[in-house]
């Protein structure tokens, strides 16, 4: 099957399987995950000697200016307010909340890969926690790397001179690592979260389609609110919300297209197979 193939049974199938309903139905898991997420991941910062607010200062980065805004002051306010009981007994309302976001992407790759979900309840709790702490940790390394990157960079230029193409460079190479991480960890969720053994290789192509589109929508989306569309100045406090809910509504989007990638892959592969090598005339 070539390219153009591909791309007509895929959009297809996204047809078929809803998959605008299904990113609708994870952006309003994932907001509801969102917070509880970020606290638990804030709680974890600061025994790693990072400030909270210099690691949501990095938000700024990936999300419109907007939303970034609403994240950072909200969190920073309940973080606040919480004390060492929420890593003792707030930390399993916060896991489990976290979780919410995980359970909605399960089913919407059960549905991706043609599945039904035959698991028990407890199963599937304990498979989407699994899950969420895998997501903590892509988050723990796309941030330990650019706050540990800059450190450590300031300290070799101190004892070493590194040309400026040199310093670009290697900025680079710690942004590709965070990427490919990221990456990594798609690829994890996709291998575990449907009802169907998957090798991790059969998954991959999905994986690495989900991380582009996804980076090219959170950019795209970013530059155009940032520069052209005020959400602010029309529906007021209410357009950091909306340009939150657009956020994880592309994100789920991205997630879903990366599983049914997955599933046109396994398919194809699977009727060629079963394809004779010699036809008799």
């Amino acid at each position: 099957m070539n390219l153009i193939s591909f791309g007509i049974e895929l959009n297809k199938k996204l047809k078929r399987d809803r998959a605008t309903g299904l990113a609708s139905e994870q952006a309003y898991y994932y907001l509801l995950a969102l917070f509880p997420l970020l606290i638990l991941l804030l709680s974890i910062l600061p025994y790693l000697s990072i400030e909270p607010s210099r690691a949501l200062e990095i938000l700024n980065t990936f999300l419109p200016s907007e939303t970034a805004t609403v994240i950072h002051d909200n969190i920073l306010e309940i973080f606040s307010k919480q004390n060492e009981g929420l890593l003792t007994f707030g930390i399993v309302g916060t896991i489990w909340s976290a979780s919410s976001g995980m359970d909605a992407f399960m089913h919407s790759m059960n549905i991706a890969f043609d599945v039904e979900e035959t698991r028990g309840f407890i199963k599937t709790k304990c498979i989407s926690i699994l899950l969420t702490f895998c997501l903590i940790f892509a988050f723990l390394v796309a941030l330990l790397l650019p706050v540990f990157g800059n450190l450590i960079f300031s300290a070799v230029y101190e004892l070493v001179f590194i040309p400026d193409g040199v310093v670009v460079f290697l900025h680079v190479i710690r942004w590709l690592v965070s990427v490919v991480v990221i990456a990594v960890v798609i690829s994890i969720l996709y291998r575990f979260a449907p009802n169907r053994a998957y090798r991790l290789k059969q998954v991959i192509p999905g994986a690495f389609a989900a991380t582009v589109v996804w980076l090219m929508i959170t950019v795209g989306f970013t530059f155009y609110v940032n520069h052209y569309a005020h959400y602010s100045s029309t529906y007021g406090s209410l357009g950091a919300v909306i340009v939150l809910m657009l956020w994880l509504y592309f994100t789920g989007f991205a997630l879903v297209l990366g599983g049914e990638v997955n599933s046109l892959f396994h398919r194809n592969s699977r009727i060629s197979k079963r394809k004779p090598l010699f036809v008799k005339k």
